[in-house]
C-alpha cells in the first residue's frame, strides 16, 4: 500500500479526553472478513498498547458489527455516532474500508414535506404508482421543518445482498428494494424536469458507505481530515469467476456524464467516490489514503484465500497507521509528576470542572441570584448563607452558576472562591474534606499572592540518581582520555510559599498539606488559623459547599462544627441544604447564634444563626420557554393540542429537571401521536421511570437494566469503554458468558448513550472521563426500579469486582504476546481487558484503584478484599504512587476482628504507612523498602505477611533495582498496631481513670464525667450514655476484673458490664448502703474481683466487702477489722481473702459468709496484693512497702502459719502496682525508685532495677513472655522496655502525649494518655523486638567469611560474635579476657585471629577451640597473609613479628614499625609506611628489602594499595597528588597522572578495587570522588548530605555509602527524613541503584565478595543488605528461619555457643 497525503500530517496538541473513539466506516456486504480480522487482531493490541502507555481507552464503533440488519443504526444515528467520535476522540476518529462493491442504498429516514411531495407529483405525472411509498412514510408536523418520516417497521437502513438470515426476511428485502427504485426513479424525473439538482438526487442512490464518508469528510475541519482520518481503497479486478472486470473509464463524454448524473449505477458512484471525492481531499486536506489493487484469476475470481491475504496485510497497515495518527497528537507519556500524583491537587481541578458542567444546565434565571450577590458584596457579614429548597429545585445548578458570576460581582477586589461538591468527592469523610479545604485555601492564596504558578508538592526523590560530575582533565599522553557522560542528574525541587513563611508560627508548618495523622480537632484549629490570617478586604475568601446534606454518618454536622463561629472578617460561607434536612439546619443554627446577626440582614428570609435563601419553584412560563428551546435544539416541536397537555403537566410540577424530562418524552411525539393526559408522567421520579421504560422497549430490557445498574452502583462513575465491556461480557442473569456470546455490541451501547446524553454527565475523576447521572434522583429511581434487593445489588457489585480485578480472562487460555514493528505488545483477545494496578508505561490504573475495593466490599467478598487487595503489594504501591496514602490507611483499618482474618496484619501495615506518610508522599517509590524494613523483625509474629515481603523481593528482582534487606537490624521502637482518638471529644478534658479487660475492652473516665469505651480492633472509641430520671449520668470511676467492667457514677450508682455478652449495663443495688446515703456520701469504689459470676467489691476506707451475684442479683456483705485494700477469690469460688490496711488478711467462706481465719504481717503495713498458690496451699501477701509474707493455710480450722517473710532492705516507698507472669513464674513489684522481680516458686527476689537518675517509676508491667518489662517514668512521653536478663533498656515505645496508665490484655499492651488517646502495641511484637540480637555497644568491626556463610562482629568488649548468614542470628560467642581491639579472619576461613589486651588469640572457626594464645606481643594490629599460613603482628614500640598460624611459632621479626601495613598478594612482603616512605619487608627474613622511590619527586607517600589481581603492583599516591604504580619485585616506578588542584586524596578514605579499575579518593564536600583507572578519568558522585561511611565494592561494580541527608523539610516529624541513608551507586555510569533508610546511627560499613552490604550500628546490632541484581536465594531463608518448623520459638531460647579461651597463654614472646 502506498499512502497519499501522509507526509504533511499536522501535529496536534494533547487532548483532554481519555478515549480514542474510532468510527469504522464500511460496506457491510463487502467487508465482513476485513472487519472481523481487525476486531480480533488489531483493535485489542492497539487498545492495550495505549492503555498501558498513555492511559487511553480505545473504542471502535462498527455500526454493522451485528449480523442482524435490524440492529443496524439508521443514517441519522450513524451521523450522530460519527460526530460523537469526532468530538470526543483523543486521536483518529475515522477508519474507512472501501472495497470493490459499492453497497445498496437505503431508504431515507426523513424527507422534508416539499421535497417528498415533489417526488410524489413527478412519479404520479409519469404514471408510476406511489401507493406503497405513501404507506411506509408518515407526515410529521413536529419536526423542524415538517417532514415525512419512515415508519418504525422500516427504519433499518438496508438489507445486505447475501444475508444469511431467515427465509421470512426475504420479502422485506425485496419490498425495500422496490421502494428504493421508486425513490430513485422519482428523483431522476425531478432532475430531468429541472426541479432537483443532480447532486441532490444522488443522495437517493448513495450507499451507507458513501453517505457516511461524505458526512464525515465533507463537514470536517481540514486539520481533522489530515490528522485523524485514514481510508483504505481496495480495487479488485476479475472479482467474479469467468467475467472480466474492467476499470472504470474516468474520461467520459459529456453525454455519458449527464447520463451518469441522471441514472448513476453502483459502479459510477464507486468510481466517483474513489477517483474524485477522496483524491480531492488528499490534495486539499492531506487525507491519509491508501489504494490497493488486486488482480484475480478469472477462473477463480476473488477467492477466500485472496481475501484473507488482503485482510492480513490490511491489519498490519491499519495497526501501524493508527499508532502513527495517535502519536501525532502528542499525548505525552506520563512524567514523574504524573506518576507521583497528588490526590488533593487532582480533585481541585475536578471540582472546578464539575462547577463548569453544572452551570451549563442553568437556563432559567432565578431571582434568588440577587440575594446571593448581595451577600457576597456585603463586607461585615460573619454568618453563613444557606440556600435551601425542596428536592429537584436545582440547588446545585443554581449555586454552580453563582460561582461563575462571583468574579464579576466583586470586581473591586480579588476574591478567592473555593467550591466543593462534597457528595461527589471520591472520599466523603469529614477529615478528608476538611483537609482538602485547608489545602485549597493555603495554595490558592499562595498562588494569587506570589508567583501565580502551580505549587509543587513533591520534594526530592531518594530514587533519583545523584548528580554525576565529570572533570575533563588531560591525564596522560599515552592513555586514552574520555569523559563519562552523566546519564542522570539529581535535582532537588524545593518551593517555599510565602504563606508558609508567614504562618510559620502555626503548629502545622505545611499549610498546603496538613499532617495526615492529625485529627478533626487539630484540622479545625488549622482551618481557623488559615481563615484568620489569609483573607483580607482586598482578597476575601468565599467558601461554597454543595451537597453537605447528602453525606452520611453525620459527616455534614462534623464539618459544620469545624467552621469558626462567627466567621472571621473577609470570609463568606455559602451552603446548599435541602429543606427536608432539618437536623443539619438545626446544627447550623446551633453553630451561629441569632443575637449576633447584623441588623442589616434581618428580615423575612432569615433563620436563627444563618441567612436563609429559599429556592422556590420557577414560573410555568419559564419552564415552557425552556422546554421549547430544548425541543428546537433537537429539531422538534409539539402541536397546539399536545401543548395543552404539556401546560397541564407543568402546572402540577414546575421544576427545571421535570422540564428536561418532558423534553425527552415530547421529543418522541409525532404530530399524529395519540397522546392523552396520561401520556406525561406526573413528577420527576415517575418521569424518570417512564423514560427508562421507553428505553427498555427501544434497546431491550436486559441492556437498559444492566446499564442503569452498573452506572448507579459504581463508586465514581464509569468510562464509556468500561460500560461497553460490562454490557458485552455477561449474560442477562449476570453469569459469566462464553467468549462467543456477546450481549451488546459497541454500537448498541453507543446508541443507548446517545439517548441518555441529556441526563449523563462526563466528569473527570483521577484523570479519566467517567459517566455519571446528572441528578441523584436517577440513582434513587434506579435503586427502586432495578436494585430492590440486597442479593441483586451484591450480584452486580460482584460482576463489577470481577471486571476491575481482571478475572474475566480466568479460564481462558493465555494468548501469546506479539510484538509489532510499532513497538506495542498486547494479548490478542478482543473481549477482555487486562487490569494491572500499574500499566507497563508507568501509569497507575486509577479506575481499578478507585472501584475494585468498593465493589469487593459491597459484594460481600471480604476474604478476597482482605487477602487479594488490602494485603496486596501492587495495590499499596499504586495507592502510594497516586497520593492516596490516607485512603489506603483508612482501608487497612476498616473491619472488625470477627469478620476479617488478618486485621492485625493490616493494622500493622496501616501503622507503618501512617508513620512514613510524610516521606512516602514525596518518595512513593520507596514504599517497598520502607515496608520491608518495618515488617521483617515481626514476620515470626505475623507469618501471613511473609508472602507480602516475598512479593517485595520478587518485584525488586524483576525491576533489577533496589536493596534487599537480608538481615534487619534490631528496631529501636515497636510500631503501634493502632492509635485511637475520638474526634468529637473536647481537647481540654483529661483522663481521671482507665481500666481494661483481658479481652481488650478499655474504658476511660474523663474529668467532665463522661465515659468512653473501646471494644477492640476494628472498633472506635464511643461514648457511654446512661440516663436516670431523664438526666444523663456523670461517671466517677471504672474498675476491671476478668471480663467485667464496673462503672461508678457521681450520684453513687454502680453499673457492671460483662463485655463478653451484650452491651447491657446492670445496675448494682445495695439495700444496706441506703442506711448511710442520707447521712454521708459513701467513698468511691476501690476495686472488685470476679469469680464465677460473683463480684466482690470494696470501697476506699471502708471495712466491709460486698459480694454481688450477677446470676440472681443478690448481695452479701462481709465485715473486716480494718479498711479493705485488696481482695481475691479462690479458683473454686469457695474462699475469699481480704487484705486490709493494718496488714491483716482475713479468710472467708463465701457460701456461709463466715470468717475462717486471719493473719498479719510483722510491720502492720497495708496489704496491697494477695497471690494464691493453691497447689502449695499458701498465700503470698505483698504489703505497701514491698515486703512479701508467705502464709500457709493447710487446715482451715487451724490458725494460719507464717512460712516466710522477705523484708525490703531499701528505703521504704509505697508500692505503685504489681504484675505477674505465670509463663516464667515471675512477680513484679513497682515502686517509685525501683522495680523488683520475685520468683514465685520460692518467693525470692531475683533482680532489682533502679530508676534512672532524677527519674521515678510510675508503673511497670511484664510482657506476656516475661522476658521484658515495660515502665512509665514521670515526665517522660515514652514507654521504656527493659530486658530482664541483661538489665538494659532495649526499646522505647512512642506515644502521642504524656502517658496516664498502661493496660495489659491477653495479646496487647495499651497505653492510655492523659488526653484519652489509646496507643495499642502487640505483645508478641514487643517480645520479638526486645529479644532481637545486638551486642550492647557499637559495632566496630565486621569480618565476613569468603563463603558468605558466617560473619563476625566485634565491639571492643570481651566477646566476638559469630553470626549465621542463613539464620540471621548469632551462632557463637568467642570470649576473651579483655576487650577485643582487632579482628582478622583468614582467607580460607579456618582461623579467626583477635587482638585483646595485647594478647593474640587464634581460634579454629569450625570447632571454636582457642588453638593458640600468645602473650608478650605488644601488638597494636594483626594481619593474616593471603595464603592463610602466616600471621603478622604490628607493634609500634617493639618488634613486629611474622608467625605461623598453626602453632604460633615465630618466623621472623621486623624492627621497623610500618603503619597502614598490608601483606602483598603473594604473601612475600609486608608493605607499609614509615616516616613518609613506603617500605617492603620480607616475610621470611624481616629485613627491609624494597623502598618506593621516585627521582623526580621526593614527596611523602600518603596512601597506597596492593592489587590482588595484579600481585606485583602497588598503587601509590603522594602528597602532591601524583599517582604511581610500583612494581615491588623489580623496584620500578611508573608515573601515571597528576590529580587536579580541586581533587585531593584523603588517606582514611582511600580504597581500591581488587582489579585496580577504581580508586576511592575522598568523601568530602558531600561527594564521592573516584578515579576510574580503566578509562583514566576522574568522577564525582554528589550525595544527599555529609558522608559518614563509604565502601568500594572490590569487584568494581558499585560503591556503597551512608549519608546524613540534608533535611529539606525541617518541620517534618518523619524519622525517615532525619536518619542516615545507605545508598548504592553503580560505578560504570553513576546511576543510583537504590537507597535504604537506616533509622539509627551506623558505626561500620563493609561490602562482601557476595556483594552484600553489612552495616554495624552504635547500639550493637547489624544489618545486612543485598543488591537487587546480585541477590542470592539465601535471602529468603532469613525470613523463614522458624516458619519452616511450623511453630514459634521464643527468641530468648535461641542460645548461641559460648567458646572460652585457654586459661593461660600457650606462647609467650619475649
Amino acid at each position: 500500500m502506498r499512502p497519499e497525503g501522509r507526509d504533511c500530517l499536522p501535529p496536534h496538541s494533547s487532548s483532554s479526553t481519555s478515549c480514542v473513539k474510532i468510527y469504522l466506516c464500511s460496506n457491510p456486504e463487502d467487508s465482513r472478513v476485513e472487519r472481523t480480522a481487525l476486531r480480533e487482531s488489531v483493535f485489542p493490541k492497539f487498545r492495550e498498547h495505549y492503555r498501558h502507555l498513555l492511559g487511553l481507552e480505545v473504542r471502535v464503533i462498527d455500526p454493522f458489527e451485528s449480523r442482524d440488519p435490524s440492529r443496524w443504526p439508521d443514517e441519522n444515528t450513524r451521523q450522530q455516532l460519527i460526530e460523537e467520535c469526532r468530538k470526543s476522540s483523543a486521536g483518529p476518529f475515522l477508519l474507512a474500508l472501501v472495497g470493490h462493491q459499492y453497497g445498496a442504498a437505503s431508504l431515507p429516514t426523513k424527507v422534508e414535506v416539499t421535497e417528498f411531495q415533489l417526488l410524489l407529483q413527478e412519479s404520479q405525472r409519469a404514471g408510476f404508482s406511489t401507493q406503497e411509498l405513501e404507506k411506509v412514510y408518515q407526515r410529521d408536523e413536529n419536526t423542524i421543518p415538517p417532514s415525512y418520516i419512515l415508519r418504525p417497521s422500516n427504519t433499518h437502513s438496508y438489507t445486505p445482498l447475501h444475508e444469511e438470515g431467515k427465509q421470512e426476511d426475504e420479502p422485506n428485502v425485496k419490498d425495500e428494494e422496490q421502494l428504493q427504485k421508486v425513490f430513485q426513479k422519482a428523483a431522476s424525473l425531478c432532475v430531468q424536469s429541472g426541479l432537483m439538482t443532480p447532486e441532490r438526487s444522488q443522495n437517493f442512490y448513495r450507499s451507507a458507505l458513501d453517505a457516511d464518508l461524505r458526512f464525515a469528510l465533507g463537514n470536517c475541519p481540514t486539520t481533522d481530515i489530515g490528522g485523524r482520518c485514514v481510508v483504505y481503497v481496495h480495487k479488485v479486478l476479475n472479482a467474479n469467476k469467468d467475467k472480466e472486470t474492467r476499470p472504470v473509464d474516468l474520461h467520459l463524454q459529456p453525454e455519458s456524464v449527464a447520463e451518469v448524473l441522471e441514472h448513476p449505477t453502483h459502479g459510477d458512484l464507486l468510481s466517483e467516490l474513489c477517483y474524485s471525492f477522496l483524491p480531492g481531499l488528499v490534495t486539499s486536506c492531506q487525507l491519509l489514503l491508501y489504494t490497493t489493487t488486486t488482480e484475480c484469476d478469472r477462473r477463480h475470481g476473488y477467492s477466500t484465500t485472496r481475501r484473507r491475504g488482503y485482510a492480513d496485510s490490511l491489519c498490519q497497515q491499519v495497526l501501524s497507521d493508527l499508532v502513527m495518527l495517535t502519536d501525532s497528537w502528542n499525548i505525552s507519556e506520563p512524567t514523574k509528576d504524573d506518576l507521583l500524583g497528588d490526590a488533593l491537587s487532582r480533585e481541585w481541578a475536578e471540582q472546578k470542572q464539575l462547577c463548569d458542567t453544572f452551570s451549563e444546565f442553568y437556563e432559567i434565571i432565578q431571582p434568588e441570584e440577587e440575594k446571593i450577590r448581595a451577600y457576597v458584596e456585603q463586607r461585615d457579614q460573619q454568618h453563613p448563607l444557606v440556600v435551601t429548597g425542596g428536592p429537584c429545585r436545582g440547588k446545585t445548578v443554581f449555586i454552580a452558576h453563582c460561582i461563575r458570576q462571583i468574579q464579576s460581582w466583586v470586581a473591586d477586589c480579588d476574591p478567592v472562591v473555593i467550591n466543593y461538591f462534597c457528595n461527589l468527592s471520591i472520599n466523603t469523610s469529614p477529615k478528608y474534606l476538611l483537609s482538602s479545604l485547608c489545602s485549597q485555601i493555603a495554595c490558592r492564596y499562595d498562588n494569587q499572592s506570589s508567583t501565580k504558578q502551580n505549587p509543587n508538592f513533591f520534594g526530592s526523590d531518594p530514587d533519583n540518581p545523584s548528580s554525576f560530575t565529570d572533570h575533563n582533565e588531560h591525564i596522560s599522553d599515552c592513555s586514552p582520555t574520555s569523559l563519562l557522560e552523566s546519564r542522570h542528574e539529581g535535582s532537588v525541587k524545593e518551593q517555599v510559599s510565602s504563606s508558609s513563611r508567614e504562618l510559620s508560627t502555626i503548629s502545622y508548618p505545611d499549610l498546603t498539606r496538613p499532617n495526615s495523622d492529625i485529627g478533626l480537632s487539630e484540622l479545625k484549629e488549622h482551618l481557623a488559623s488559615l481563615l484568620a490570617l489569609l483573607p483580607s478586604s482586598k482578597q476575601p475568601l468565599i467558601i461554597i459547599l454543595d451537597g453537605l446534606d447528602q453525606l452520611e454518618n453525620n459527616c455534614s454536622e462534623q464539618l459544620m462544627r469545624s467552621l469558626p463561629s462567627p466567621l472571621p472578617s473577609g470570609v463568606k460561607v455559602i451552603l446548599t441544604v435541602s429543606s427536608k434536612r432539618t437536623h443539619l439546619l438545626q446544627a447550623i443554627k446551633l453553630c451561629y447564634k441569632q443575637d449576633s446577626l447584623p441588623q442589616s440582614v434581618k428580615g423575612s428570609e432569615q433563620e436563627s444563626g444563618y441567612i436563609c435563601v429559599q429556592l422556590r419553584s420557577v414560573e410555568r412560563k419559564q419552564c415552557l420557554r425552556m422546554l421549547a428551546s430544548l425541543l428546537r435544539g433537537s429539531g422538534r416541536k409539539v402541536t397546539s393540542g399536545q401543548q395543552a397537555l404539556v401546560n397541564q403537566a407543568l402546572t402540577s410540577c414546575c421544576l427545571p429537571l421535570y422540564a428536561r424530562l418532558l423534553h425527552a418524552h415530547t421529543a418522541l411525539w409525532h404530530s399524529d401521536s395519540d397522546v392523552t393526559q396520561w401520556s406525561l408522567p406526573d413528577g420527576v421520579h415517575s418521569s424518570i421511570s417512564a423514560l427508562l421504560d421507553h428505553l427498555e422497549q427501544k434497546h431491550g430490557s436486559s441492556l437498559v437494566t444492566r446499564a442503569v445498574s452498573y452506572l448507579t452502583l459504581s463508586r465514581t462513575g464509569l468510562l464509556e469503554a468500561e460500560l461497553a465491556n460490562l454490557l458485552s461480557g455477561y449474560d442477562d442473569d449476570l453469569a459469566e458468558a462464553p467468549v462467543s456470546k456477546i450481549n451488546a455490541s459497541q454500537v448498541e451501547v453507543e446508541r443507548l448513550l446517545l439517548d441518555w446524553k441529556s441526563f449523563l454527565i462526563k466528569r473527570t475523576v483521577a484523570g479519566s472521563q467517567v459517566l455519571f447521572w446528572a441528578s441523584r434522583h436517577f440513582n434513587l429511581v434506579a435503586a427502586k426500579k432495578y436494585l430492590g434487593t440486597d442479593e441483586v445489588r451484591r450480584k452486580i457489585h460482584s460482576v463489577m469486582a470481577d471486571y476491575f480485578s481482571g478475572q474475566w480472562a480466568a479460564g481462558h487460555e493465555k494468548l501469546p504476546v506479539v510484538k509489532h514493528s510499532s513497538g506495542l505488545k498486547a494479548d490478542a483477545h478482543s473481549h477482555f481487558y487486562s487490569q494491572p494496578f500499574v500499566f507497563s508505561g508507568g501509569r497507575v490504573n486509577m479506575r481499578k484503584v478507585l472501584e475494585l475495593p468498593h465493589h469487593l466490599q459491597q459484594s460481600g467478598r471480604l476474604e478476597e478484599l482482605e487477602c487479594g487487595l488490602l494485603m496486596s503489594l501492587e495495590f499499596h504501591q499504586a495507592m502510594a504512587q497516586v497520593g492516596l496514602l490516607d485512603d489506603l490507611v483508612a482501608l487497612l483499618e476498616t473491619g472488625e476482628l470477627s469478620k476479617f482474618k488478618y486485621l492485625k496484619e493490616r493494622l500493622l501495615l496501616a501503622s507503618t504507612l501512617r508513620s512514613s506518610a510524610c516521606f512516602l508522599r514525596s518518595s512513593p517509590l520507596q514504599l517497598h523498602t520502607v515496608i520491608e524494613t518495618s515488617l521483617l523483625p515481626y514476620l515470626e509474629v505475623f507469618p501471613a505477611l511473609d508472602a507480602y515481603v516475598r512479593d517485595i523481593s520478587q518485584e525488586r528482582k524483576k525491576s533489577e533495582r533496589g536493596l534487599g534487606v537480608v538481615l534487619c537490624p534490631s528496631p529501636l521502637s515497636v510500631p503501634a498496631i493502632q492509635y485511637l482518638k475520638h474526634e468529637d471529644r473536647p481537647c481540654e478534658i483529661s483522663v481521671t481513670e482507665a481500666a481494661g479487660t483481658e479481652s481488650g475492652v478499655v474504658a476511660e473516665i474523663m474529668d467532665d464525667g463522661s465515659a468512653w469505651v473501646w471494644k477492640g480492633y476494628g472498633g472506635k472509641v464511643v461514648k457511654v450514655s446512661l440516663s436516670c430520671e431523664l438526666r444523663e449520668l456523670k461517671f466517677a470511676g471504672v474498675k476491671s476484673s476478668d471480663q467485667f467492667l464496673l462503672l461508678s457514677t457521681q450520684c453513687n450508682k454502680l453499673f457492671v458490664w460483662d463485655v463478653a455478652g451484650p452491651e447491657i449495663f446492670l445496675q448494682v443495688k445495695d439495700p444496706l448502703k441506703t442506711e448511710f446515703e442520707s447521712s454521708r456520701t459513701p467513698n468511691r469504689i476501690e476495686g472488685f474481683a470476679v469469680c464465677h459470676k460473683k463480684l466482690g467489691m470494696w470501697w476506699e476506707n471502708e471495712t466491709f466487702v460486698t459480694v454481688f451475684d450477677i446470676s440472681n442479683d443478690t448481695l452479701t456483705h462481709f465485715q473486716c477489722q480494718s479498711s479493705v485494700t485488696c481482695l481475691v477469690f479462690s479458683s473454686d469460688n469457695i474462699y475469699m481473702y481480704c487484705g486490709q490496711e493494718d496488714g491483716m488478711v482475713s479468710m472467708f467462706d463465701v457460701k456461709t459468709s463466715s470468717l475462717l481465719g486471719t493473719s498479719s504481717n510483722s510491720n502492720r503495713s497495708a496489704v496491697m496484693q494477695i497471690v494464691l498458690c493453691e497447689d502449695k496451699k499458701d498465700v503470698a501477701c505483698v504489703d505497701r512497702t514491698g515486703n512479701v509474707s508467705i502464709w500457709v493455710f493447710s487446715d482451715k480450722l487451724q490458725p494460719q502459719r507464717l512460712m516466710k517473710e522477705n523484708l525490703n532492705q531499701c528505703k521504704a516507698k509505697n508500692v505503685l502496682n504489681t504484675d505477674c507472669c505465670d509463663a516464667v513464674s515471675t512477680f513484679l513489684v513497682c515502686q517509685a525508685h525501683q522495680v523488683t522481680l520475685w520468683e514465685t516458686s520460692n518467693w525470692e527476689p531475683v533482680d532489682q532495677f533502679l530508676a534512672p537518675q532524677r527519674k521515678a517509676f510510675k508503673q511497670a508491667l511484664l510482657t506476656q513472655e516475661g522476658h521484658l518489662f515495660l515502665a512509665l517514668l514521670d515526665t517522660s512521653p515514652l514507654v521504656l522496655v527493659w530486658k530482664v536478663s541483661t538489665g538494659e533498656c532495649v526499646l522505647s515505645l512512642e506515644t502521642k502525649n504524656e502517658p496516664h496508665t498502661l493496660l495489659k490484655t491477653v495479646s496487647d499492651i495499651i497505653c492510655v494518655t492523659n488526653d484519652g488517646c489509646l496507643t495499642v502495641w502487640d505483645s508478641e511484637m514487643i517480645d520479638a523486638a526486645g529479644a532481637a540480637p545486638k551486642m550492647g555497644r557499637e559495632v566496630k568491626e565486621v569480618v565476613i567469611d569468603q563463603t558468605g556463610k558466617w560473619f563476625y562482629t566485634a565491639n571492643q568488649s570481651e566477646e566476638v560474635w559469630r553470626w549465621s548468614s542463613a539464620a540471621g542470628l548469632p551462632d557463637a560467642y568467642f570470649v576473651h579476657d579483655g576487650p577485643v581491639e582487632k579482628l582478622q579472619l583468614s582467607p580460607n576461613g579456618v582461623h579467626l585471629v583477635s587482638l585483646s589486651a595485647g594478647q593474640i588469640y587464634v581460634w579454629l572457626t569450625e570447632t571454636g577451640e582457642n588453638a593458640v594464645r600468645i602473650s608478650g606481643s605488644r601488638a597494636t594490629d594483626v594481619l593474616i597473609a593471603p595464603n592463610s599460613n602466616f600471621g603478622v603482628s604490628i607493634s609500634k614500640e617493639g618488634l613486629s613479628r611474622v608467625w605461623k598460624m598453626a602453632h604460633g611459632g615465630i618466623v621472623c621479626s621486623i624492627h621497623l614499625y610500618l603503619s597502614d601495613a598490608q601483606v602483598s598478594p603473594e604473601s612475600t612482603f609486608l608493605i607499609g609506611l614509615h616516616g613518609g616512605d613506603l617500605l617492603a619487608a620480607s616475610l621470611w627474613s624481616g629485613s627491609i628489602n624494597k623502598r618506593f622511590s621516585c627521582v623526580e619527586n621526593l614527596e611523602h607517600v600518603i596512601a597506597f594499595h596492593t592489587l590482588s589481581e595484579h600481585a606485583d603492583f602497588v598503587l601509590v599516591m603522594v602528597a602532591s597528588g601524583a599517582m604511581y604504580t610500583w612494581k615491588v619485585a623489580e623496584e620500578t616506578v611508573c608515573w601515571h597522572f597528576q590529580l587536579p588542584h580541586m581533587f585531593y586524596c584523603q588517606p582514611q578514605d582511600f580504597q581500591m578495587t581488587s582489579c585496580g579499575s577504581y580508586a576511592l579518593l575522598s568523601t568530602s564536600n558531600n561527594s564521592i570522588n573516584l578515579l576510574n583507572l580503566s578509562q583514566v578519568r576522574l568522577c564525582s558522585f554528589k550525595a544527599d548530605g555529609p558522608i559518614i561511611k563509604a565502601c568500594l565494592d572490590k569487584s568494581g561494580s558499585y560503591v556503597a555509602y551512608i549519608t546524613h541527608p540534608n533535611n529539606q523539610d525541617v518541620d517534618c516529624a518523619c524519622s525517615l527524613r532525619a536518619g542516615p541513608v545507605l545508598t548504592v551507586t553503580q560505578l560504570p555510569d553513576g546511576e543510583r541503584i537504590a537507597s535504604v533508610h537506616l533509622f539509627k546511627s551506623p558505626s561500620a560499613l563493609v561490602v562482601s565478595e557476595q556483594q552484600r552490604i553489612f552495616v554495624g550500628f552504635e547500639d550493637g546490632s547489624v544489618g545486612v543488605y543485598s543488591v537487587a541484581d546480585v541477590m542470592i536465594n539465601e535471602e529468603e531463608s532469613v525470613r523463614a528461619k522458624d516458619n519452616a518448623k511450623g511453630q514459634k520459638q521464643c527468641p530468648v531460647d535461641r542460645t548461641p555457643f559460648i567458646w572460652f579461651p585457654q586459661a593461660k597463654p600457650s606462647i609467650t614472646w619475649v
